[in-house]
């Protein structure tokens, strides 16, 4: 740990700090607003700093601070930094190399179109990311034949060019032929601008363009190229549909949408374009320290357009303010060159977005979950770390998770996951109807399912195979706290099965860890393998658990309003089930379309159509926002 400066050699003024180690490598960089209040804050009892932040502190070996004019040169300065040294413990994006991109080659003298991945390179112009390679080669095939642009790699260009005789596509009308100067500079700059323009969003003046110099075509009688023409306008019609037409106006802005848990932050960025969603994005990093979401929000927006070959809109949307937004909004348009607007909307179309990019996020913190607890290392790194930071004698190969959900007290429902060696054993998974317990009460019906779930170990012991239901876990894992961890030890206590497993409860609000012998939680590194499987484990028993109330609670409704109808019995209400899905569907269907099912006789389809609508006012669902589960 670094000696702490004495607080007056330290500037109270603008500028970026670092952190670095005995070796010299950069640690973390920062920047500040007043460095004197910034600094002096690392330097206080750990207990009191995120885990990461104090962890780096200790590994430090010095501090060193550069002074700037102004907040907006902190801010550049720390972007270049963090460029440069890569530092461990600052929030860096994972760069989104698995997905597409279509670069033009402004800088070469006959610019061409290119699908690439990975890092994008400087003086190239960049469109995207899309969402799947075949439909971007797709839409650029569809506007070659009108705005005919070379797709050929230089080698062969060059070869063509040295013959003097042209390739396949020249023929074939979907190349102008520069290589053999059969086009212009102009004639070529001029395709070069409709191509961009359609993948900038404005594939309808292109339309009506091409439409105008069609009918032009046409009255004077040149149909060979009117034919041309129309061609070219019903490509150019099918390739716009792969943008999603979002906004009325013509705004051209990015939207950006974060999802965040206490380990990571995803951002998700929408490219609007004339009102069009030309491409998307989304990245994940690890957290390293406490933010607040307009700090985090801040941090995204350096992160992103920090990149070179970034694009600048003129308006950046964000649900909510990012910190410091006047730096902020200076170093964006010192390098777009032109006034941005950063703005949070509040209703409309465009809050919209916003929600449609938080949902793009949170998917994409899901699979990031997916990929690390695919990784057959990963895996195992974190049933090590569990064993170590769990005081356990062996890694918990199998590991079995409850959760509890209910609607206010009512259709009261348990889960059982179980995973094996890091990975879910979905013919494992059981759930609960919970039996003896009336009201809302977490804690009697946690124990009602424990036990009839544990009381299997003793009486149906299995020596062979590990799958099965009486299969003994090597750690038992319960969504709550202290209260929650209370409750399976008095259980194993009375079934006489307190040597037979480990227990662990996991606390939603820290994601702390308790362990029996102790009302102090074990607090898992931030980022750790171990600490990811649990909240992997832990969600996947609230899904079960949560899935199979809502269907229980369906099966209840539709069982209550279809209940005495004539000739309806268990089978054709099945088969209306599985038929139309709920009771708003089936009084959406007209009398006709009732009596239109084979199975469905005429004065039962009759009965039931006069049921669904005698009361127009009866409830056909119930909100989900009222579910509740124990955690």
């Amino acid at each position: 740990m670094p000696l702490r400066p004495p607080t007056t050699s330290i500037p109270d003024e603008p500028g970026c700090y670092q952190f670095l180690d005995d070796k010299g490598r950069v640690l973390y960089v920062g920047k500040a607003r007043s460095l004197r209040s910034r600094v002096s804050s690392y330097f206080q009892d750990p207990r009191h700093l995120h885990a990461r932040t104090a962890q780096m502190v200790a590994q430090a070996d010095r501090l060193e601070w550069t002074v700037t004019s102004t907040e907006v040169e902190a801010l550049i300065l720390e972007v270049s930094l963090i460029q440069s040294f890569q530092p461990r413990f600052n929030i860096r994006l994972k760069d989104d190399k698995s997905y597409p991109w279509l670069a033009i080659t402004t800088g070469s003298e006959w610019p061409r179109p290119i699908v690439t991945r990975g890092q994008r390179r400087r003086g190239n112009r960049y469109f995207g990311p899309f969402g799947h390679t075949r439909s971007l080669r797709r839409t650029v095939d569809l506007l070659l034949p009108t705005f005919p642009l070379r797709t050929c790699a230089d080698s062969k260009f060059d070869r063509h060019q040295r013959s003097g005789r042209p390739c396949l596509l020249f023929d074939i009308r979907r190349c102008s032929g520069p290589c053999i100067g059969a086009v212009d500079a102009a004639t070529y700059a001029s395709h070069l601008e409709g191509f961009t323009r359609f993948f900038s969003g404005e594939a309808d003046p292109i339309i009506r363009d091409l439409e105008s110099s069609m009918s032009d075509a046409a009255a004077a009688m040149d149909y060979e190229r009117a034919a041309r023409l129309r061609d070219g306008v019903e490509a150019m019609k099918e390739a716009a549909e792969s943008q999603q037409l979002v906004l009325a106006d013509s705004d051209d802005l990015d939207v950006v949408g974060l999802a965040a848990d206490d380990l990571q932050v995803a951002a998700a960025v929408l490219h609007v374009r004339h009102g069009r969603i030309v491409g998307r994005g989304s990245s994940v990093a690890d957290l390293v320290e406490d933010h607040e979401e307009g700090g985090l929000t801040a941090i995204v927006l350096r992160d992103f357009y920090g990149d070179p070959a970034a694009v600048i809109p003129p308006i950046v949307a964000t649900r909510t303010k990012p910190e410091d937004p006047d730096a902020l909004t200076a170093w964006l348009e010192s390098r777009r060159a032109t006034r941005v607007r950063l703005t949070q909307p509040q209703r409309g179309l465009k809050q919209g977005l916003i929600e449609m990019a938080e949902r793009n996020a949170a998917e994409e913190l899901g699979r990031d979950r997916l990929r690390r607890a695919s990784d057959h290392n990963a895996r195992s790194k974190a049933l090590l770390e569990l064993q170590q930071a769990l005081d356990l004698d062996v890694p918990p190969f199998r590991i079995e998770c409850y959760d509890m959900s209910h609607l206010q007290g009512t259709s009261y429902v348990g889960s059982m996951v179980v995973f094996e060696d890091g990975l879910p054993v979905k013919s494992a998974y059981r759930h609960f109807n919970i039996k003896t317990v009336e009201g809302n009460d977490d804690f009697a019906a946690m124990a009602e399912v424990l036990e009839r779930r544990l009381r299997r170990w003793s009486e149906e012991p299995q020596s062979g195979g590990r799958r099965g239901f009486a299969s003994p876990a090597d750690l038992l894992l319960i969504d709550g706290g202290l209260g929650q961890l209370g409750v399976v030890v008095e259980v194993l206590d009375r079934l006489g099965l307190s040597e037979a497993t480990e227990v662990a409860s996991l606390a939603k609000r820290f994601e702390e860890v308790y362990r029996t012998g102790s009302s102090l939680p074990i607090r898992l590194p931030r980022g750790s393998e171990g600490l990811f499987l649990l909240q992997r484990v832990r969600d996947e028993a609230h899904r079960f658990a949560i899935s199979f109330h809502r269907s229980k609670r369906g099966k209840a409704m539709t069982a209550r309003v279809l209940d005495g109808i004539a000739g309806l019995g268990h089978g054709r209400t099945e088969r209306l089930t599985e038929r139309f899905g709920t009771i708003e569907a089936m009084r959406n269907r007209s009398l006709e379309e009732l009596q239109a099912e084979s199975w469905l006789p005429d004065h039962v389809a009759t009965a039931l159509f006069e049921r669904l609508h005698e009361n127009q006012e009866a409830p056909i669902g119930v909100q989900e926002e009222a579910e509740s589960d124990n955690g």
